[in-house]
């Protein structure tokens, strides 16, 4: 029997720094394991892909849309099967940059704590292989693309 797919999306949030590196916006879960991702969340009843990204950015971030920068050429999808839970989780991916880098951010009771990193850095605090590749991804995507 399959297991049943539980569905979220979010941002990888970026922004450049002052000497123009590239630093992803990572936040650590306040439950668990205490693990650090990009915002995220499960989607609502009819609500799509890009709805749910930006509704759970602004909950768990205070990041508005009106803050964003959304390409909306790169998406990634990650599925895995999350310990000791009966589903399997599929989480797409959307990248944005973050318009004003001084933006705070403000963050919900999910999260004890958030990070703005560059690439080395972020993948050390994402010990996840699939959130380390998917930051790998992000960051040649953008090299690629020469953003500024």
């Amino acid at each position: 029997m399959s297991k049943a797919v539980r569905k979220a999306a979010g941002f990888v949030v970026y922004r450049k720094n002052c000497d123009e590196i590239i630093e992803y916006l990572l936040m650590q879960a306040s439950y668990a394991n205490h693990h650090w991702t990009p915002p995220k969340g499960h989607l609502e009843e009819n609500e799509s892909n890009m709805d749910a990204a930006v509704r759970e950015t602004d909950e768990e971030a205070g990041i508005k849309m009106k803050d964003l920068s959304v390409d909306h050429n790169f998406e990634k999808v990650l599925k895995y099967e999350p310990k000791d839970k009966p589903f399997t989780k599929q989480v797409t991916y959307y990248l944005a940059r973050l318009i004003n880098p001084e933006t705070s951010v403000v963050l919900s009771n999910e999260h004890q704590d958030y990070k703005w990193l560059p690439l080395v850095e972020a993948k050390h605090l994402a010990s996840y292989p699939e959130m380390q590749e998917l930051l790998d991804d992000c960051e040649n995507y953008l090299v690629k693309t020469n953003v500024k």
